[in-house]
């Protein structure tokens, strides 16, 4: 008898439930932004007196009157962009991590932590959205940290994460210098079959991974000191199986490639994307454009003031006297080259250093913009949504002091921060 009366209760207290009136929810709130000047990175053209008109995330109109009653943010003399996109970083990493192996002296609590004070740090530069490139053995903390961010919990940049990477035993991020009897985390998957790499694709979209990455070349310690030509990890049917595999799940694939056989294995494979590529030959760049491969250069990392170890004589001025090279050539053959810093292996909030030295290789400031806005949307297959600032795109907006296009440094000079029509930075 109790148990039907439970029953009975239960459906009426649902009919009175469904005979309320349905609560209809709040309009999205409208914001216009004013400011000096409007720097279009697919004309490359500045647009005066710019009028930008925000509802909910996303970008409404750019031009035209602003609607009655909307909340007005004027910035005055400064040159709106759309939000910059990194397209290799590593959130879970400190530039310490780079001296001592963070699994062996940090717990996953502190990593997250620090992941998180990097990822308001990144966002508050500019940097509204980024493709990490592997957590550095953090595990899948990236995945929580991006639904962290995408639940308002806390802030950062929309973040597209790769998890674990794809590497082999004894080979990049495979720990080496400590005892082997020792039952360590490794920095990456080690995976030394091609049923294994198959896998562990599998895992990582189970895990929420958004990219796959392959490490198809070596770290430093494997290149080799009088050629430079770095040490193939996988070959091209290995590439192609996780390259398959990782479509099946409708997810890209990005290779660390310094050069050489791993990178060219890497591109035949079909990764959509090299990374670093420090010694990349003409032969390498000429399959790069013909297959329509993205290059993540990450120059900033190599640079001196990060401090490249050089315990073998000029070996670090060689690595950028090539790295240099690479890029140029990339350049005059039309490689679709995308920004990416390797951010963790240097200061988080830092990243707009990039731009300087890709102008100062010879790249012009506006392209160097577009390989941070429409060419890296282009990379995430979001250029309907990301990149510019359009109707119908996410309302990622920034403010910088002077003008990009004659000083590259103003990207270092972000006053306004505006992500999905949130404001981050500044403008309140």
């Amino acid at each position: 008898m109790t148990r039907r009366l439970l029953v009975v209760s239960s459906v009426l207290a649902a009919l009175a439930v469904a005979a309320l009136p349905a609560q209809t929810p709040p309009p999205p709130p409208v914001t216009v932004i004013r400011a000096a000047r409007l720097l279009d990175p697919v004309s490359g053209a500045f647009q005066p007196n710019a009028v930008v008109v925000v509802r909910g995330d996303r970008t409404e109109a750019v031009g035209g009157a602003p609607p009655s009653g909307a909340r007005v943010i004027d910035l005055g003399a400064v040159t709106l962009m759309p939000g910059l996109i990194d397209g290799h970083t590593h959130t879970m990493l400190q530039p310490e991590d780079e001296v001592t192996q963070p699994v062996i002296v940090k717990s996953m609590a502190t990593r997250i932590l620090q992941g998180v004070a990097a990822a308001r740090k990144n966002v508050e530069a500019g940097f509204t959205t980024m493709r990490d490139m592997d957590s550095e053995g953090a595990g899948f903390s990236d995945v929580a940290l991006r639904d962290a961010i995408n639940q308002g919990l806390v802030p950062g940049p929309r973040l597209f994460v790769s998890t674990y990477a794809l590497s082999i035993t004894g080979g990049h991020m495979n720990l080496t210098g400590v005892n082997p009897d020792l039952d360590l985390p490794q920095l990456a998957a080690m995976t030394d079959s091609r049923d294994a790499m198959i896998a562990e694709v599998r895992r990582q979209v189970k895990g929420g991974a958004d990219w796959i990455k392959v490490y198809a070349t070596g770290a430093l310690r494997h290149v080799n000191r009088e050629t430079l030509e770095p040490m193939p990890q996988v070959s091209v049917d290995d590439v192609r199986a996780i390259v398959q595999e990782a479509a099946r799940w409708r997810r890209d694939v990005a290779a660390h490639a310094y050069g050489g056989e791993g990178a060219r294995n890497a591109i035949e494979g079909g990764v959509r994307s090299i990374e670093h590529g420090m010694m990349l030959d003409d032969r390498t760049i000429q399959m790069m454009v013909e297959r329509g491969v993205y290059w993540c250069p990450t120059l900033s990392v190599y640079m001196p003031d990060v401090g490249l170890p050089d315990a073998e004589g000029d070996f670090a001025a060689r690595i950028m006297a090539s790295h240099k090279r690479s890029f140029q050539a990339a350049m005059k053959a039309g490689v679709k080259i995308v920004f990416g810093t390797d951010v963790g292996g240097f200061p988080h909030g830092t990243g707009a250093r990039e731009f300087r030295y890709m102008v100062d290789y010879g790249m012009a400031p506006i392209e160097a913009i577009r390989s941070a806005t429409t060419r890296a949307a282009e990379l995430l297959r979001m250029q309907d949504r990301l990149g510019a600032i359009k109707a119908g795109a996410f309302a990622d907006l920034i403010a910088v002091d002077g003008d990009p296009l004659t000083d590259i440094t103003a990207l270092q000079r972000v006053r306004f921060v505006m992500k999905g029509g949130e404001v981050v930075k500044g403008g309140r």
